[in-house]
């Protein structure tokens, strides 16, 4: 089962595409340009249509997603946590 999409390899983050996962749970991640698939341990809940992260990520790191710069990040982020706005921010402002 497919728990998570990415455009590019090197997507820095991953969109959830069911409902209901716990932090622990092991997950699979699908890179839909490649049609490969990897696993990826959810450390903390995430909601349906929210990010994960695919790895460690400093402040001011540049997030990837779909293959596109979505904005920096504010607050560390580990790979499998919660990608959001409360650790990304754009970098229009």
């Amino acid at each position: 089962m497919i728990h998570f999409v990415l455009h590019e390899a090197t997507d820095t983050v991953a969109v959830a595409v069911v409902e209901g996962i716990k932090p622990g749970a092991d997950l699979t991640a699908w890179i839909m340009d490649d049609d490969k698939q990897f696993p990826i341990r959810a450390l903390q809940e995430i909601p349906i249509g929210h990010k994960i992260a695919l790895k460690d990520m400093a402040v001011g790191d540049t997030v990837l997603k779909y293959g596109t710069d979505i904005g920096r990040v504010v607050a560390p982020i580990k790979a499998g946590e919660h990608a959001h706005v409360h650790n990304i921010k754009t970098k229009r402002w």
